[in-house]
Formats: structure tokens, sequence, C-alpha cells
């Protein structure tokens, strides 16, 4: 029987951060934009970011801060079935915020460049 993904770790400079089920991940790099020339479509092509969406909690004694930073660092985005996606020059896009009442919930997400991706 085959394994599909089911859990997503993320390390963040170093320090695992636990998430909750549901995290999203956009792989950056080319895509292809459509070009219509009269009866013809060609296309051209434009870079985009990668975007990571996740969600933790905040525990006991943890400081908020240190889920937040304004400068890029190495983020790693881990799934249970072996792949690993690595961005050098990753960092947080969304201002600091937190849910009361569940857990203390805080959302994150990051941009980056291409990943590189590597299966164990």
């Amino acid at each position: 029987m085959a394994q599909f993904v089911g859990i997503i770790d993320i390390v963040w400079k170093g320090r695992n951060i636990p998430v909750e089920k549901g995290a999203k991940l956009k792989l950056g790099g080319l895509k292809n934009n459509p070009v219509v020339v009269g009866r013809k479509v060609g296309r051209a092509q434009e870079f985009t970011a990668s975007e990571v969406d996740a969600v933790t909690v905040l525990e006991r004694g943890q400081k908020f801060k240190e889920l937040y930073g304004v400068g890029e660092g190495e983020l790693q985005v881990q799934c249970d079935t072996g792949q690993t996606f690595v961005w050098d020059d990753a960092f947080l896009t969304e201002q600091r915020e937190m849910t009361g009442g569940e857990g203390g919930k805080v959302p994150l997400k990051w941009s980056g460049g291409e990943p590189e991706e590597i299966v164990a």
C-alpha cells in the first residue's frame, strides 16, 4: 500500500516549529504565462516566489517574539514521505498575530525563492 503525505514538520532557523494539520506549500520557480498575439498563443516566463503557510501555538513560557524575525534564514519543510524542501533565503511575511481561546494559535507565512528538494 502506498503512503501519502500526512505529517509536515517545519524547521525555522534550526528550531523545530510544531504545526497544526493543514499546512500549505506553494513551490516557487519559473512559470509560463500565456501571451496572445493575433490568433496565436505563446508563452512568457515569470519567476514566482515560494509560499509556506502554517499555524503553530504559543506554549507556556515561550516568548512570542521567538517565532518572528525580520531577516532571512533557513526554512525546511519536511514531509513524512521523505521529501524535504529547503530555502536558504526564506523570510516571514505576515505581522504578528495570535488567537486566544484555541491554544494561542499563531499563523506563520514564509516566502522565498526556488527551494532545493531532497528525497530520503
